[in-house]
């Protein structure tokens, strides 16, 4: 939320106004949140957009010009309180705040009912740990027997049974579950866990637990009753997948049986408490059509990447973490004929890919005295004597880069891979920082040629800040000039603003750009469609 403080072309001052919205847009039509008449100012002249690093602005009018502090720009963030914003002839400055200016002031701040609950709630549940405790201490209890889970569980709801002081407000069968979860298994994300809508839980401390439920991240009422508590979870959820966590080895990264990820970080790393994040698997193996009805994609545009996947161009899916680079990925390697032998390499297994001749690797991490470990880049050196037609790893995040980008330049065509990146720009100058840390002295115009001789396509993938997720743009790796690698944009994302639910507006657009290896299909006789490029 920001205010937008606006000076007319007379010099005085608009009254303050307060944007919820994440996106707005400016200009001289009555259909923009800020409406500035004028003869200077386009029907949408610019959008200004809250991100996670700040507030961001950017033209949307190709006549007319938009200016901070005197510049001319085009894009420009994060603001400050001191930048000062040009549309035609209106001055704006950006103050970032919680707070409506126009609000009336009360007397006494409003009550949180739902935090009051959440604390109301925890301390009960601290308390009703206390009691059982004393009760399981008892030798007729045996814990370890086959009927423990169901002795634990009486054990509880005897012990609430017996609070004659419990508040209207606290649920004694919801106190009882969270109590025996936290006892057997784990804990208040138990419910998020079966949520088949969610699909990411973030632990940020006993006390703080968000989600995310269909692109959007959401506080969870829920909590553990303490840090001892989350610890102990935490431990238990590490333990069953056969890892440990402990001062000695305070992260790990391992995942369920299902293929959900699992993150954890205790102190004294983790300031706050202990912390997890887990990626659930998606138990719905989403497809090309998925992606088209959630509007990442045109249906020209998927028929694009399929001609390019089926005939072998080396493509890289890049974007931000949560973007949804890997279920693209998942799509993209679904497209691979089935006569062809398929190696895949993950840090953990979470594609799924239909081919009969397939060989899933999985890294590695080391063992409790610190060795042991296989990187991805081991399983990429291997998987080349391992006869593949085609090398899917599921990102590339170090040394192995360099590694990758020479297995698609020595016959292994059709690789596809991901790498965390804001553009396709940033994608090749983030390779070239990934090859630096294979340890091998390889001058940077090596390295350049190397890329611009490997890879085809990059595929920009982008997360909004309303979670929707969008192909923003696909360009083309056009080869060398001046010692820099070129790209040739073919498919684009343009934004044109927020529905009434916040939800990203916009549509795909072809460049008119062809890429070469549609030519080279047509010079052989392969039928293509080249409609979708105009």
């Amino acid at each position: 939320m920001y205010i937008l403080n606006i000076t007319n072309p007379n010099g005085s001052a608009l009254p303050p106004l307060f944007v919820k919205q994440s996106i707005c847009t400016i200009g001289d039509s009555d259909n923009n949140l800020v409406n500035l008449p004028g003869r200077k100012v386009a029907k949408v002249h610019a959008q200004v957009e809250f991100r996670d690093d700040g507030i961001h602005i950017s033209n949307r009018a190709r006549l007319k010009p938009l200016f901070v502090n005197e510049d001319k720009i085009e894009n420009f963030g994060p603001l400050t309180m001191n930048d000062t914003i040009m549309i035609g002839d209106y001055y704006i400055k950006v103050t970032i705040t919680d707070q409506d200016p126009n609000d009336k002031p009360t007397s006494k701040p409003a009550v949180n009912a739902t935090e009051v609950r959440r604390k109301t709630y925890q301390q009960w549940q601290q308390r009703t740990h206390q009691a059982v405790k004393k009760q399981l201490q008892q030798p007729a209890i045996d814990l370890e027997g086959e009927n423990a889970n169901a002795d634990i569980y009486t054990v509880v709801k005897a012990t609430v049974a017996e609070f004659q002081d419990l508040p209207s407000n606290v649920d004694p069968n919801k106190l009882i579950h969270r109590v025996h979860a936290e006892i057997v298994g784990y804990g208040a994300i138990e419910p998020l866990l079966n949520n088949p809508q969610i699909s990411e839980i973030m632990v940020n401390a006993h006390d703080e637990i968000f989600y995310e439920e269909n692109g959007q991240t959401k506080l969870f009422v829920g909590t553990f009753t303490d840090a001892g508590t989350l610890l102990t979870i935490i431990q238990r959820m590490v333990a069953s997948t056969g890892r440990k966590i402990n001062d000695q080895f305070p992260m790990v990264d391992t995942r369920f049986g299902d293929g959900s990820r699992i993150n954890a970080v205790i102190p004294p790393l983790a300031v706050k408490g202990p912390s997890i994040t887990i990626r659930k698997a998606v138990t719905e193996r989403l497809t090309a059509q998925h992606l088209i009805n959630f509007g990442t994609l045109s249906p020209g545009i998927i028929r694009f990447l399929e001609v390019a996947v089926t005939h072998k161009c080396n493509i890289i899916i890049s974007g931000s973490t949560g973007s949804g680079k890997s279920t693209l990925l998942n799509v993209l390697s679904s497209f691979i004929p089935n006569k062809e032998r398929v190696i895949v390499i993950e840090d953990a297994a979470e594609l799924e890919l239909p081919q009969p001749n397939l060989v899933s690797l999985e890294s590695r991490q080391p063992n409790a005295d610190g060795t042991g470990a296989i990187e991805i880049r081991d399983l990429l050196k291997n998987s080349l004597r391992m006869n593949p037609d085609r090398i899917v790893v599921g990102e590339c995040r170090g040394g192995e880069a360099l590694d990758m980008l020479q297995a698609m330049n020595t016959g292994h065509n059709g690789s596809l891979t991901t790498i965390h990146a804001n553009s396709p720009r940033d994608c090749i100058s983030r390779l070239e920082v990934l090859s630096l840390m294979s340890g091998m002295e390889i001058p940077m115009l090596a390295t350049r040629t190397q890329i611009a001789s490997s890879i085809d396509l990059i595929v920009q993938q982008t997360r909004f800040p309303c979670g929707s997720r969008r192909i923003t743009s696909i360009s083309e790796v056009s080869g060398m000039e001046s010692g820099n690698v070129q790209l040739g944009e073919i498919f684009s994302f343009h934004q044109e603003g927020v529905d009434e639910q916040g939800k990203i507006q916009g549509r795909f657009e072809s460049t008119g750009f062809i890429p070469t290896f549609y030519e080279s299909l047509r010079t052989r006789g392969i039928a293509t469609d080249i409609s979708i490029f105009q």
